[in-house]
C-alpha cells in the first residue's frame, strides 16, 4: 500500500499530472464562467417576461377598474382567482379589508413598496411553515380600493437550483475526471520513465547492448527513446571501435616498431661499419616514414569525425576533381598492366572540401589497381579494367564509384571493413594499415554522405554518395 501511494505521490509530481492539473483547472475556470453568464441571461429573461406579462395584466386590470363598478370588478378579480393558476390576486378596500383574490394578505416583504417586488406567501393546504416564492406588483385602481398582483415563481426557482445543482455536480465530476485523468497520465509517463531510467542505468553498469524500449505510440516518448537507441548504437560502435582499434595498434605498429629496432641492431652489429650504418639508416627512416604516414592518417580520421573542417568548404565540379585524381593513377596501372576507364560527368557542383574528397578518390583509386594488380598476377584475368564513375541522379545525391577486379569483400564482412585498422587478411601480413576504406568513410559522413560496398562480380565496387547543395 505503501509503495503504491509512493508511486501515485510521483505521479502527482511529474509535468503530464501538472499539466493537466492546469489544463483541467483553467476549464473549470472557464465553463463556470460561461455556464454563469448562461444561467445569469437565463434567470434574467425568465424573470423580465414574468414582469412584462404582470405590467401588461396590470394595465389591463386598471383600464377595467375605470370602466366599470367597484362591485362588479370585485366580482372580475373573483372570477380570476379561481382560475388563476400561477397568478396571484389580492383586492382591499381603503382600511384594508379583503375583498376578493386567491391572497390571503398583502404580504410584510412589499407591503410599503409603490413597484413591488419578490415576496414568500402560503397557499391553503401547503404544510405549516411552508412557504413559495413570487413577484408581485401595485395596481392603481381608484382612491376606494388597493390591488395587487403577482406570479407564483416557486417553479422557475426550483429549476434554477435544479440547474445550479446540476452544474456543480458536472463541474465536481470533470474535476474528479481530470484528476484521475491527470493521475493515469502521470502514471503512464512515469511508468515510461521509469522504464527509460532502468535502461540507462544499465547501460552505465556496462551492459551496452541494452536498448530503451518503443511502444509504438510515435508519441514524444518514443522519438526521444529513438534517438537514445540511436546515440546508444554510435556509443557502442565507437567503444567496439576504440577496442578494435586498440587490438589491431597492437599487431600494427608494434610489428613496424620491432623491425624498426631489428633493423637498427642488425646495422651496429654487421662488421661493415659505416656502410652497414647507412643503410641501417635509411631502412630506419623508411620505416619511420611509414608509421608517420599511419599516425598521420589516425589524425586526420579523428579530424574528420569531429567535424572540424567545416569551414574549409567550397563549392566545385566533381567530375573534374575525380577525374584529375584518377588520371594521375593512369601511369600507374599500366605499370601493373590495368587499363583504368573513366567515366565523369561535367556540371555535377557539390560543397564540400576539395583537399578530403580528391584524398578519398585517390584511395579508392589505389586500392582498386593494387588488389586488381594481385588477382591479375595470380589468375591471369581476362577483364583487366579500374573503372572510375561520377553519376548523379536528377532528384538525387552525386555518386563516385571505384570498381576494381581484385578478391572482393564478403557481404558479412564489408560494414566491418569500414572501421579503422580493420584488416580483412586474418595474418596481417601483406603490407597496409587497414585505413584506407575508414578514411573514405570518415570523408563521407563528413559531407553527409555515405559509403556502401557491393559486389563487381569479381572483385569490389565501392560507391561513395554526396548530397548535392539545395536548389542544386
Amino acid at each position: 500500500m505503501t509503495a503504491l501511494s509512493d508511486f501515485f505521490l510521483r505521479s502527482m509530481q511529474t509535468q503530464a499530472f501538472r499539466l493537466a492539473a492546469a489544463s483541467a483547472t483553467v476549464f473549470l475556470l472557464v465553463a463556470t464562467m460561461i455556464v454563469g453568464a448562461l444561467f445569469w441571461q437565463t434567470n434574467t429573461l425568465l424573470t423580465d417576461h414574468v414582469v412584462a406579462e404582470l405590467h401588461r395584466e396590470a394595465a389591463e386590470l386598471a383600464a377595467e377598474a375605470k370602466a366599470i363598478e367597484p362591485e362588479a370588478f370585485a366580482d372580475r378579480i373573483r372570477a380570476r382567482s379561481l382560475t388563476a393558476g400561477t397568478s396571484l390576486y389580492l383586492l382591499e378596500d381603503v382600511a384594508g379589508t379583503k375583498r376578493a383574490g386567491n391572497l390571503p394578505a398583502l404580504p410584510a416583504e412589499i407591503a410599503g413598496s409603490p413597484t413591488g417586488g419578490v415576496f414568500r406567501y402560503a397557499r391553503d393546504g401547503d404544510a405549516p411553515g411552508a412557504k413559495r416564492l413570487a413577484v408581485g406588483i401595485p395596481v392603481p385602481v381608484g382612491p376606494d380600493q388597493r390591488l395587487f398582483i403577482g406570479r407564483d415563481v416557486e417553479a422557475q426557482s426550483e429549476l434554477a437550483e435544479r440547474i445550479k445543482r446540476t452544474f456543480l455536480w458536472g463541474f465536481g465530476a470533470l474535476a474528479v475526471a481530470a484528476l484521475i485523468a491527470g493521475l493515469a497520465i502521470g502514471r503512464s509517463v512515469l511508468r515510461r520513465v521509469e522504464t527509460i531510467n532502468a535502461t540507462t542505468r544499465s547501460i552505465m553498469a556496462g551492459d551496452l547492448s541494452r536498448r530503451v524500449p518503443v511502444t509504438g505510440s510515435e508519441d514524444e516518448l518514443d522519438e526521444l527513446s529513438r534517438n537514445l537507441n540511436g546515440m546508444l548504437d554510435r556509443i557502442e560502435q565507437l567503444m567496439s571501435g576504440l577496442r578494435e582499434v586498440s587490438d589491431n595498434i597492437a599487431h600494427d605498429l608494434k610489428t613496424p616498431l620491432n623491425r624498426l629496432r631489428n633493423s637498427a641492431e642488425a646495422a651496429l652489429r654487421d662488421p661493415r661499419g659505416g656502410d652497414a650504418y647507412r643503410e641501417g639508416l635509411e631502412g630506419a627512416i623508411e620505416k619511420a616514414d611509414d608509421l608517420i604516414k599511419t599516425f598521420n592518417a589516425l589524425l586526420l580520421i579523428a579530424r574528420l569525425e569531429a567535424g572540424v573542417v567545416e569551414e574549409s568548404a567550397e563549392t566545385f565540379d566533381l567530375g573534374h576533381l575525380v577525374h584529375d585524381v584518377a588520371e594521375l593513377y593512369e601511369p600507374v596501372a599500366d605499370e601493373a598492366g590495368l587499363a583504368l576507364a573513366i567515366e565523369t560527368r561535367d556540371g555535377i557542383a557539390i560543397r564540400a572540401n576539395r583537399q578530403l574528397i580528391g584524398q578519398a578518390v585517390a584511395n579508392l583509386v589505389d586500392n582498386a589497381i593494387k588488389y586488381s594488380a594481385e588477382a591479375a598476377g595470380g589468375a591471369g584475368m581476362r577483364d583487366t579494367t579500374v573503372s572510375v564513375k561520377v553519376t548523379a541522379a536528377a532528384d538525387g545525391p552525386a555518386e563516385i564509384s571505384v570498381a576494381d577486379r581484385g578478391p572482393g569483400i564478403e557481404a558479412k564482412d564489408r560494414d566491418r571493413a569500414l572501421r579503422r585498422f580493420v584488416r580483412l587478411e586474418k595474418s596481417r601480413t601483406r603490407p597496409g594499415t587497414g585505413l584506407g576504406l575508414s578514411l573514405v568513410a570518415a570523408v563521407a559522413r563528413l559531407h553527409n554522405g555515405a559509403v556502401r560496398l557491393e559486389d563487381n562480380d569479381p572483385g569490389l565496387r565501392v560507391v561513395v554518395t554526396l548530397p548535392l547543395p539545395q536548389g542544386a
